[in-house]
C-alpha cells in the first residue's frame, strides 16, 4: 500500500466471528452479517479484532474471515484487520491480511508477556515491517505504551493511529499532547473500551474524538442513534441512550467476564442470526441473562422509535 492515510467517518464496527454446530467458521453466516450491517455505514470494519475472537482462531480461519470480509465489503468501508500475540504469528497475519486485501491492522498486544518499552518497541517495529500496510496500535493488557514511545513511533508514517484499551485517562491525554508536539496531524485516536459509548463523552474531552462500537454489530440502529447524537452535540438523546440502553448493558456485561464478546454474539442469535457459540475461555449467557439481554435491545428498539425515526439516521446516511 504506497498511502497510508486512512479516514474513518462513522460508527466503527467489529464483527463477531460465527461459528457452526461443528465449531467450524460459518463463512456464509458471516458474509450475511457483514452485508447487512454495511447499508448502516459503518465508517470501517474491523475483523478478527477483539469482538471477533481473535485469540481463538487459528491462521486459516483468520485468513478466511479477513477474506471474506473483504470480499463482502467491496470497498464500501476500510476494512482493518487484528493481528497481535506471538510475534512470529503476528507477521503471518500481517502478511495474510494483506494478501486478502485489508487496508491496514489493530495490533493488538503481545502474547502472555511484557517487555520494557524497548521490548515493545520492537515487537511493533517487526510486525509494522512484515508487510506494506499500516498500523493503528492497541493500547491494552501487555502492550502498554509511554507518551514518548508513542512519539517515537509516530515517526512511522505506516502507524497511523492508537486504540486506547488501558482506560488511564491522564496517560492517554499525555500520549494525545506527545503525538500532537511530534507535528503528525494524520494521527488518529479511539477508544476502545468495552462498550466505549459509555466513556465517550470523556475521550472527546481530551481528544479523541473515535470509538469502537461492540453494539453496531448486534444492534446497529441503536449506535448509529447514539452516534448521531454525539456528533450534532444532542446530549440530551445522547444521554437517554446511555441510561436507558448502555448502562443496562454494561451493567450485565459487568457480571461475567469474557460477556463484553458474549453477549453481542447472544444478542445477534436473539435477533434471528445463528452466529454461534463463543469459544472457550468464554462462555454463554445463562437463561435469566438471555431474558434481561432481549429485554435491554427491545428498550434500544423503543428509543430509536422514539429519538431517531428517520430513515436517512436508520440508514447511516450522513446528517
Amino acid at each position: 500500500m504506497t498511502n497510508p492515510a486512512i479516514t474513518f467517518d462513522g460508527v466503527l464496527f467489529f464483527p463477531v466471528t460465527p461459528f457452526d454446530q461443528h465449531d467450524q467458521v460459518a463463512l456464509a453466516t458471516l458474509e450475511e452479517h457483514v452485508a447487512s450491517r454495511l447499508d448502516f455505514g459503518p465508517g470501517a470494519i474491523f475483523p478478527a479484532c477483539g469482538t471477533g475472537e481473535f485469540h481463538a482462531l487459528n491462521l486459516d480461519e483468520y485468513t478466511e474471515v479477513v477474506s471474506t470480509t473483504v470480499r463482502v465489503t467491496a470497498g464500501r468501508s476500510p476494512v482493518i484487520a487484528g493481528a497481535g500475540g506471538a510475534v512470529g504469528v503476528a507477521r503471518q497475519q500481517a502478511r495474510a491480511a494483506e494478501a486478502a486485501g485489508a487496508d491496514a491492522l489493530l495490533l493488538l498486544p503481545p502474547y502472555l508477556v511484557a517487555g520494557p518499552t524497548s521490548g515493545l518497541e520492537d515487537y511493533v517495529t517487526a510486525v509494522v515491517a512484515a508487510s506494506s500496510l499500516p498500523v493503528i496500535l492497541y493500547h491494552r493488557g501487555t502492550a502498554i505504551y509511554s507518551a514518548e514511545l508513542v512519539r517515537r513511533l509516530a515517526d512511522n508514517p505506516k502507524i497511523i493511529g492508537l486504540k486506547d484499551g488501558h482506560g488511564d485517562i491522564g496517560l492517554a491525554q499525555e500520549i494525545v499532547l506527545a503525538v500532537a508536539a511530534s507535528g503528525r496531524k494524520d494521527f488518529q485516536f479511539f477508544n476502545g473500551l468495552l462498550t466505549a459509548e459509555l466513556s465517550q463523552g470523556a475521550y472527546k474531552a481530551i481528544g479523541i474524538p473515535l470509538y469502537s462500537s461492540a453494539a453496531f454489530a448486534m444492534i446497529p440502529q441503536v449506535a448509529n442513534g447514539y452516534y448521531s447524537a454525539y456528533t450534532s452535540g444532542d446530549d440530551t438523546t445522547r444521554l437517554r441512550y446511555l441510561s436507558e440502553f448502555y448502562a443496562p448493558l454494561v451493567r450485565l456485561r459487568d457480571e461475567v467476564p469474557g460477556f463484553g464478546v458474549s453477549l453481542i454474539k447472544a444478542g445477534l442469535r436473539l435477533r434471528g442470526l445463528d452466529v454461534g457459540s463463543v469459544r472457550a475461555p468464554l462462555v454463554n449467557p445463562s437463561a435469566s441473562q438471555l431474558l434481561r439481554l432481549g429485554a435491554i435491545l427491545d428498550a434500544g428498539d423503543a428509543l430509536v422509535e422514539e429519538l431517531a425515526p428517520s430513515p436517512a439516521l436508520l440508514a447511516g446516511l450522513p446528517s
